[in-house]
């Protein structure tokens, strides 16, 4: 699974990378702990271009009873997500890049587990393939959250998890985003593991592993 990442460059790092059109977001903190249930920056396309806006990570579908389901929902998996009736529809219509920066993951080490940043080599922005919905409470207020697709880890992540988040191809973006893409087997082949060698991994402090710690401490490479 995915269930903590980093996104700690600026908005207009963000607004340059990705070519934005339009930002719904002002004011952009770095945030070195991205946990479940954070609103977190996302870009999707619109008629007028891309747009970049915030998400609360963790799906509810628009026919939930409640939004408590988006805590359990904050992953898809790749080879499921064409037919789970949450992710279904959304695959053809409600795709979104979720940006990123690095991720957390925990390897079982004996009884305990060391928490791992895994990156790109260069420290660069890479992209979450994600899926959004938008839900209604019945007093009509509207909340827009976002999954993370999932797929089998690459040979880096395989010594450290048995999954990894899909991280889109910098030339595969647009398909992605495509708002007149509906062909589900070509989006399903973009689901696939990223290049290890185009990534790394290093040992983090244990603080990561509790979501009220969110400081640039826990970047720290602790060999």
């Amino acid at each position: 699974m995915c269930g903590r990442f980093t996104i700690t460059v600026s908005l207009e790092e963000l607004i340059t990378h990705y070519l934005i059109d339009d930002s719904k977001i002002a004011v952009l903190k770095p945030n070195y702990n991205v946990a479940p249930m954070h609103n977190i920056p996302a870009v999707i396309a619109s008629d007028e271009g891309k747009r970049l806006g915030e998400l609360r990570w963790g799906l509810v579908p628009f026919w939930a009873k409640d939004d408590k389901i988006g805590s359990k929902m904050i992953n898809a998996r790749a080879e499921t997500v064409a037919e789970k009736p949450a992710f279904k529809r959304l695959l053809k219509s409600k795709r979104c890049i979720i940006p990123a920066d690095g991720f957390y993951e925990w390897k079982k080490d004996g009884t305990s587990k060391q928490p791992y940043r895994i990156l790109m080599t260069d420290g660069s922005i890479f992209s979450f393939a994600g899926l959004y919905d938008t839900w209604e409470d019945p007093e009509g207020k509207k909340v827009s959250t976002c999954t993370i697709i999932t797929t089998t880890p690459n040979s880096l992540m395989a010594d450290i998890h048995d999954r990894m988040p899909v991280i889109l191809r910098p030339e595969d973006e647009a398909d992605w985003l495509g708002r007149d893409n509906d062909d589900v087997e070509s989006l399903l082949k973009l689901q696939k593991p990223y290049d290890a060698a185009k990534m790394r991994a290093y040992k983090v402090p244990s603080a990561v592993g509790n979501v009220r710690n969110n400081s640039k401490e826990l970047l720290e490479d602790i060999g």
